[in-house]
């Protein structure tokens, strides 16, 4: 996977070129169609002058959590399949604390009047459609560490706060394919309004 991963940056790079003359040319050629050129002086403006805005989406805060939550993960070792009678204890511990914490954002969703519901009461879209996967990221590292404590395999708060650090050093390779993609999304959205 590693070494497709620049292949599939390059790619995404020469669409974002290709995406970006295309605009040029068919603005050019088809005036009256709405398209608008990424190298006219507006395009430029746009891009340039809202580049962070357009990189800072949820995707990449997505992609950052759920990148720390599977260092801790993996760090905690509950997937590792060891079987004892520690490992069995904290999977007991680590599943009692997953139902406690998914009762609770449950009900901050689903009984009447909750925090989590939209204004007129739906879930979708709501703060809690929003919030979904940081509040899945979060949970599955808050059992992963109780499972490592329980375990043995996380010691300390350095050994949680390291296994964060390390989820997000597997993910940094995604990272350039994440903006990428995100750039070529909001090239889009400007070229055909």
């Amino acid at each position: 996977m590693k070494r497709s991963l620049p292949y599939i940056a390059l790619t995404l790079a020469v669409g974002e070129l290709l995406l970006v003359m295309g605009s040029w040319i068919l603005s050019a050629a088809l005036p009256m169609s709405g398209i608008r050129s990424m190298l006219s002086g507006e395009g430029i403006r746009f891009f340039l002058g809202h580049f962070a805005d357009l990189l800072a989406t949820p995707l990449l805060v997505w992609l950052l959590l759920l990148a720390m939550a599977y260092g801790v993960v993996l760090r905690s070792g509950v997937i590792s399949g060891a079987r004892s009678f520690r490992s069995s204890r904290a999977r007991l511990i680590a599943l009692l604390f997953a139902a406690a914490y998914l009762a609770v954002v449950l009900l901050m969703a689903l009984v009447p009047h909750a925090v989590l519901l939209s204004a007129s009461g739906t879930l979708w879209p709501s703060p809690f459609s929003a919030s979904l996967v940081p509040l899945t990221a979060f949970g599955l590292a808050m059992v992963a560490a109780v499972y490592g404590i329980v375990a043995g395999t996380i010691t300390s708060l350095a050994d949680i706060y390291e296994s964060l650090v390390d989820g997000l050093r597997r993910a940094a390779a995604l990272l350039p394919i994440c903006l990428l993609l995100v750039l070529i999304c909001e090239s889009l959205r400007f070229i055909i309004p």
